[in-house]
């Protein structure tokens, strides 16, 4: 098996849980995943099966954009509604309008914390470890890129916001720095991720119901890379680490590389402009299957 999966993860199991049961639906071990999604959220899930992995750190992912419904009036040790609760205080008369203009200091290129409980690695260990143990580590900020963070309702202590930003964006820690500003805490209380580049969750399959039949072929979603059919003098040059020639001049620095037959087979880095160094290229004991195949 070779594709990608879109998987609508339900809430209430890690995206690990969402790939052991994969496993076993499909018969593979050799599953994998992009874009962790917490036990709370839900929605798009993307999968990927088979030598496709290889390929996950080439997809169109960003930007991301979730729907995320947060709570005010109370903070939570792990900045959503499964953590224990760490402070509580009265909700704002004016909450809307705080809400409103406290929004702009969230759009952009910002810094932000980790949540404690969150999977960032501190020497080698997931910073949840840590905190389970109730031990202190010192959190590092990192860049990331807000398109949008607007709100779309408010009902009482509750707001339902379009998130819209970069990859290894922490919607919880969002939420949290949001409660923080205005004063009275805040935790997120549902989230559910509607898209990650060029991928929609409207177009995903619920885990019980998915089945070979839904893996996408990996040409079809790298198409917003160069697709350069090879001659069999090309694949054999490729398929043993060897740089290649092509006729056509490209601008964009990655290909994917296609057989005669149209299956992709790698990725190949461009090196001025005409020549191609392959990258990434699928096992060997999948190759020839797949040049095999019409």
């Amino acid at each position: 098996m070779f594709g990608i999966l879109l998987i609508d993860k339900p809430a209430g199991i890690t995206s690990h849980g969402v790939i052991s049961r994969l496993r076993r639906i499909f018969g593979t071990r050799r599953i994998g995943h992009a874009g962790t999604l917490d036990p709370l959220a839900t929605g798009l899930l993307v999968v990927a099966v088979g030598p496709a992995t290889r390929f996950l750190q080439y997809l169109d992912l960003e930007p991301k954009t979730y729907e995320a419904e947060i709570t005010f009036g109370v903070a939570t040790n792990t900045y959503d509604s499964e953590g224990e609760e760490t402070e509580s205080k009265p909700i704002p008369d004016d909450l809307n309008n705080l809400i409103k203009q406290k929004l702009h200091d969230f759009i952009g290129k910002i810094e932000q914390f980790p949540p404690a409980y969150s999977a960032v690695k501190h020497l080698g260990k997931p910073l949840y470890a840590y905190a389970r143990k109730g031990e202190e580590v010192e959190l590092k900020s990192r860049s990331v890129f807000i398109s949008q963070f607007s709100l779309d309702s408010l009902d009482g202590a509750t707001g339902r916001f379009t998130v819209v930003c970069s990859g290894g964006t922490y919607v919880r820690s969002l939420a949290h720095d949001l409660g923080q500003a205005i004063g009275c805490g805040a935790h997120i209380s549902a989230l559910r991720r509607t898209s990650a580049g060029q991928f929609s969750a409207d177009d995903a399959t619920s885990l019980e119901e998915t089945e070979p039949s839904d893996l996408i072929p990996v040409k079809e979603v790298l198409v917003h890379l160069p697709q350069i059919q090879l001659d069999p003098e090309q694949v054999d040059c490729i398929r043993h680490g060897r740089p290649i020639t092509i006729s056509d001049r490209l601008e964009s620095p990655k290909a994917a590389l296609l057989t005669p037959e149209g299956n992709v087979v790698g990725i190949g880095s461009v090196v001025k402009e005409s020549t191609l160094h392959p990258e990434c290229v699928i096992p060997a004991e999948v190759f020839d299957e797949l040049l095999s195949t019409p």
